[in-house]
């Protein structure tokens, strides 16, 4: 089907959707009392919704924040998967094809918000072990 709207295009909410599908069986198999369960669900449908409600705002700021907001959902989300394999709800190659795509999604939220807001200082890490121009 052809986008009708503009965040249907992007890259990252296209991710974000595939997460959502990958994760709809995972969630059916887990029971509805368990907390971590609620928790990803919620999470994950978040991110998509914040990227469209984001991708729609005039200023630079105000889409910042949304994609600020859908990159937490993401990162949450990640941290639920962490939660059920700690608590051995699933296995960790349950949940590695998962993770690897809120890997890009948060990647590429990053690029974005980066890409918006030139107010904002990004510090590139320092390679490990590198030593300053003072030779420290």
């Amino acid at each position: 089907m052809q986008p009708l709207f503009d965040h249907e295009k992007l890259r990252v909410y296209q991710h974000a959707i595939a997460f959502d599908a990958w994760a709809e069986p995972l969630l059916e198999s887990l029971p509805k009392s368990l907390s971590a369960r609620d928790q990803l669900d919620r999470a994950s449908t978040s991110i998509p919704f914040n990227i469209a409600e984001g991708n729609g705002k005039f200023t630079s700021p105000d889409r910042c924040k949304f994609f600020d907001i859908a990159r937490g959902s993401a990162l949450e989300c990640a941290a639920c998967l962490d939660v059920l394999v700690a608590k051995t709800r699933v296995s960790l190659e349950q949940v590695i094809d998962g993770k690897r795509t809120l890997a890009d999604v948060v990647s590429m939220l990053v690029g974005l918000i980066k890409s918006q807001d030139s107010a904002r200082v990004f510090e590139d890490a320092p390679e490990y072990g590198a030593r300053g121009e003072d030779g420290n």
